[in-house]
C-alpha cells in the first residue's frame, strides 16, 4: 500500500548528521497514525554520506528510500527527485542538517488536517547569522511576498508540508523551490503559515551565501513571467509593444508640431531617431507577443494540457 506521508530530504556532505537525523526522523515519524516514507536524495556527496544513507535503506526496507545523484545539481533538483519518487498523500520538506526539527512534523499535520492544502514553515526564532543569512533573506522574504502576491514570512524554510495534488503540476529550476508555495497558489492551493523550531547548525558548515539572494531575484523574474503571463504573452509583449508605440506617436507628433508652428527642422533633433527607435521596438514587440502565443498554444494542445486545474468532481469519471 502507498503511504499517506512522504518525508523528501535533500542531503549534501551531511556524513557527521545523518545518524542524528534519523534518530530524530525515527522518533517524530513512528509516533504518528499514519504509514509513512522517507527519500532522502543524495545532491552528490563528496563525503561518505551516500555510504551511509545505503546502511539505513538496508537495514530499513519498508520506510527508508534513497536516491543518489551522480553529481551535485542543486537542492532544487534534489527536492524535485524526491518529490518525483514519493508516493505519499502529503508530501513533506526539510532539511537535512538539522536546522529543522522533525518533531514539528505532526504539527504540520495537524494543521494540514484542518482543510489547508499547504501548511508552511516560519523559523520565527532563527538561529543564523543576522548579517550574512538572516538579513538578506527577510528583504528576499518581503519581496518575493510583494511581486507574487503570496505573503509569508519565510519562503526560506524548507520545512513545509503539501498535499500532492497541488505540486505535482510543475517542474523545478535554478533555486525555485523556495516558490512552490507560489505555484501551488496559483492552482489554488489554500496556504497556512505556521511558526516551528529552528536549531543551530551542529556539523558542517552553511552550503549558500549572500550570492544565492542574487539567483532568488533572478529566479522571482521567471515566476513572476510563468504565473502572470505564461497562458497570454500577448498581454506582456504587446503591452510593450503598445507602450512604446505610443511614446514613438508622441515624439514624432510633439516634432510634427514644432516643425508647423516653428519652423524647427524634424531631422536634425534626437527625438526623431528615439521615436523611430521606439515604433521599431514596439512593432517587434507585438510580434514577439503573437509568435509567444502560438508557442504557448502548441505547448497545451500537443501535450492535451489543460489550461485549468480541478479540484473535485462528483458523479463524473476523471477521464
Amino acid at each position: 500500500m502507498k503511504p499517506y506521508l512522504s518525508l523528501v530530504i535533500p542531503v549534501y556532505n551531511e556524513e557527521e548528521t545523518l545518524p542524528l537525523l534519523f534518530d530524530a526522523v525515527y522518533a517524530a515519524l513512528k509516533s504518528l497514525p499514519h504509514t509513512w516514507e522517507v527519500i532522502l536524495v543524495d545532491d552528490g556527496s563528496v563525503d561518505k554520506s551516500v555510504d551511509i544513507l545505503r546502511l539505513y535503506a538496508e537495514k530499513d526496507i519498508e520506510h527508508v528510500r534513497v536516491v543518489a545523484f551522480r553529481r551535485n545539481f542543486g537542492q532544487t533538483a534534489a527536492i524535485a527527485a524526491g518529490i518525483d519518487h514519493a508516493q505519499g498523500e502529503v508530501i513533506v520538506l526539510m532539511d537535512a542538517d538539522l536546522q529543522n526539527d522533525p518533531a514539528d512534523i505532526s504539527m504540520l499535520l495537524e494543521r494540514l488536517d484542518e482543510g489547508y492544502d499547504v501548511v508552511s514553515g516560519w523559523r520565527k526564532d532563527r538561529k543564523d547569522n543576522r548579517l550574512t543569512r538572516t538579513l538578506p533573506s527577510n528583504i528576499a522574504n518581503g519581496l518575493i511576498s510583494k511581486v507574487t502576491g503570496v505573503h509569508l514570512h519565510d519562503y526560506g524554510c524548507t520545512l513545509k508540508a503539501y498535499r500532492r495534488e497541488v505540486i505535482t503540476g510543475f517542474r523545478l529550476y535554478g533555486e525555485m523551490h523556495r516558490f512552490i508555495p507560489v505555484f501551488a497558489h496559483s492552482v489554488g492551493a489554500k496556504i497556512l503559515e505556521v511558526p516551528v523550531r529552528h536549531h543551530a547548525r551542529q556539523y558542517g558548515v552553511a552550503k549558500y551565501g549572500l550570492e544565492r539572494t542574487v539567483k532568488v531575484v533572478l529566479d522571482l523574474f521567471t515566476v513572476k513571467f510563468l504565473l502572470t503571463y505564461s497562458s497570454k504573452p500577448i498581454y506582456l509583449f504587446g503591452g510593450t509593444g503598445v507602450g512604446l508605440i505610443g511614446v514613438s506617436t508622441f515624439l514624432l507628433l510633439f516634432l510634427f508640431i514644432r516643425r508647423i508652428f516653428y519652423q524647427i527642422a524634424v531631422l536634425g533633433s534626437p527625438l526623431f531617431q528615439m521615436g523611430a527607435m521606439f515604433f521599431i521596438l514596439g512593432f517587434q514587440s507585438i510580434l514577439m507577443g503573437l509568435i509567444a502565443e502560438l508557442q504557448v498554444r502548441t505547448y497545451h494542445e500537443s501535450q492535451h494540457k489543460p489550461t485549468y486545474t480541478v479540484k473535485e468532481r462528483i458523479n463524473m469519471s476523471k477521464e
